[in-house]
């Protein structure tokens, strides 16, 4: 049930978000709100493949 939740998630991420590494984006170089949408995506991504 729960690894269904985290793939359903990443699915919206994929459509709602925006991708940095299209936009090749500089990490360093990044605003905290970049910095959270990168995290969320990264611990969203990590529990769905579980």
């Amino acid at each position: 049930m729960k690894k269904h939740f985290f793939k359903f998630i990443a699915k919206l991420n994929k459509a709602l978000l925006p991708s940095f590494t299209k936009q090749k984006l500089d990490i360093t170089k990044a605003s905290k709100f970049q910095l959270a949408i990168i995290g969320w995506k990264a611990f969203i991504t990590m529990n769905s493949l579980d």
